[in-house]
């Protein structure tokens, strides 16, 4: 039986929470600290409360002395702590983005790789039951696909601030569309050649635009679009599109009936970003004669996935089965910066006004 992984848990934020309270379930983890440079004038929750607390990285490394390493602070702060954690002896769980530039990003891989440290990324659609179905069924549709996905998010109350911190470090379509550009890449096997992006400044209290659209190409002729807005003006109509086509038809995510929480908007409930209610899955097949569809549309349920809380918990499972038993993570990592590449370019193309073809 392997000895318990001790791990430092830096963020305390949404997904800080969520993975400490799974690290904090998992008999396989044992929490060794708990840090965020504000972390001792906030509320800790209940679960979490007596575990050792810092508010400098540098120092909680030194002390604690930890197997592994859970990042979950903000985007600009994830390639230094993740070099520091691996040079540090420990493996990393990293919430995404991998980086905020590709210099960093390859950095981080390059060292995980020579130190031979496991990194896993917070690309929480991969071990999501829902999103899993809609890519094996997605591949199924030929080529080239069409893929439309987007998640605007209209701010306010708690996520008021939350989001407009987040856009300090990067843009919307960086932030969440590594997300979504991964499930593209996955969908098409395919490599990105050329990139576009559009954007605008809405919020006059964000310094950065707060939403954008980008365009993707790859060379199987596959395309897809991504878009992704946060702000109060936000609309709630068409925030939510999860849609690939092919040329035998089309899979859809169909979102559930949702119940509104107090204060925080439709788009903006984190429990609403992952949750479906069905996959639809369109034939294009028709009939010789009068061209009706030959087999009718097929819905798959969904109603028994997972919650968000349960889906960070399928995370840590994984990251504790990769340190256990030495799972290669090469294709993850690659992944991870490959999906940066396209959204990182896609802002390139927004500073630049001009498409970007990537080598």
């Amino acid at each position: 039986m392997p000895s318990k992984v001790r791990i430092l848990v830096v963020g305390l934020g949404n997904m800080g929470k969520s993975h400490a309270s799974a690290y904090h379930r998992n008999p396989g983890f044992e929490i060794v600290g708990l840090m965020s440079r504000s972390i001792k004038s906030k509320p800790i929750p209940d679960e979490l409360k007596g575990y050792p607390l810092f508010e400098d990285y540098d120092e909680a490394l030194r002390v604690t002395r930890p197997d592994a390493v859970s990042i979950n602070s903000w985007p600009n702060t994830h390639a230094e702590y993740a070099i520091k954690a691996i040079n540090a002896g420990a493996h990393v769980f990293m919430e995404k983005p991998l980086a905020t530039t590709i210099e960093d990003a390859e950095a981080v891989v390059k060292l995980a790789r020579e130190k031979k440290r496991k990194l896993v990324l917070g690309y929480i659609l991969r071990v999501h039951p829902s999103w899993m179905k809609f890519i094996e069924l997605g591949q199924t549709l030929g080529k080239p696909l069409v893929m439309r996905l987007n998640l605007n998010q209209q701010s306010g109350g708690p996520t008021y601030d939350w989001h407009k911190n987040l856009i300090d470090s990067l843009i919307p379509i960086v932030d969440c569309g590594v997300h979504y550009v991964d499930v593209m890449c996955q969908l098409t096997g395919a490599r990105p050649v050329r990139v576009h992006g559009i954007g605008a400044r809405l919020w006059a209290e964000a310094d950065k635009p707060n939403y954008g659209h980008l365009h993707v190409t790859f060379d199987d002729g596959s395309v897809g679009w991504y878009e992704a807005g946060w702000g109060p003006m936000m609309s709630e109509v068409a925030y939510f599109v999860k849609d690939v086509v092919g040329p035998r038809g089309a899979v859809s995510i169909v979102p559930n009936p949702k119940d509104h929480k107090e204060g925080v908007s439709d788009s903006s409930d984190i429990d609403q970003h992952t949750k479906t209610d069905a996959i639809q899955y369109h034939h294009a097949e028709v009939a010789p004669g009068d061209k009706s569809f030959v087999r009718k549309d097929e819905i798959f349920t969904m109603t028994d996935e997972p919650n968000h809380q349960e889906l960070c918990d399928r995370e840590q499972a994984f990251f504790l089965k990769a340190i256990n038993e030495d799972i290669d993570l090469t294709e993850q990592m690659d992944a991870a910066v490959n999906s940066l590449r396209i959204v990182l370019a896609a802002e390139q193309s927004i500073n630049e006004k001009r498409v970007v073809e990537l080598a």
